[in-house]
């Protein structure tokens, strides 16, 4: 594995580095190519990049009840523009709202979600956070060392539909 793909990887070596034992995390190095999770057997080795470890964290996610979008306002702003553009599907836009590190048996996932309104946001998360450890955990052989959520919005039913809300004063 090259070094700028161990760069990117997340370590944990007990201490942290800091002694404090949490996992401490590194980026790429500037102008590196996409890093890869390897999997080295004796009969070969799988590379995993990291845009497919996105995906599946992707997908996890929005098949929790009480998850609404991915993505911050901008990111969900430029997806509905880019469902616009002929030939785009929505596959286009799956890992919207993930960011993640990986590294040779490791990843860290970044989520931005937008939940409904009414639901326990901190069940919806658990609920998140337990599905996408276990389908990436489950699909590419990683150990997931964390999944940090960023509840950025709530969906109020009709709040897309352009209708002007009714003032409370007259």
């Amino acid at each position: 594995m090259s070094s700028s793909s161990s760069a990117a990887a997340t370590e944990r070596d007990g201490t942290g580095g800091t002694g404090s034992g949490a996992p401490r995390r590194t980026g790429p190095a500037p102008g590196a190519p996409p890093s890869h999770a390897a999997l080295t057997t004796e009969h070969g080795q799988t590379r995993i990049a990291d845009a497919v470890v996105a995906k599946i964290a992707g997908l996890a996610a929005r098949e929790i009840p009480g998850v609404y979008s991915m993505g911050t306002g901008f990111a969900r702003r430029m997806g509905q523009l880019r469902s616009l553009v002929p030939g785009s599907t929505d596959i286009d836009t799956v890992a919207q709202g993930v960011s993640v590190e990986v590294g040779e048996r490791e990843t860290a996932v970044d989520l931005d979600v937008v939940t409904w309104y009414g639901q326990n946001i901190v069940e919806v998360t658990e609920a998140v956070r337990s599905n996408v450890i276990e389908r990436v955990e489950g699909m590419t052989g990683l150990r997931v060392v964390e999944v940090n959520i960023n509840v950025d919005d709530i969906y109020v039913e009709g709040q897309d539909s352009g209708e002007p809300s009714q003032s409370r004063v007259q």
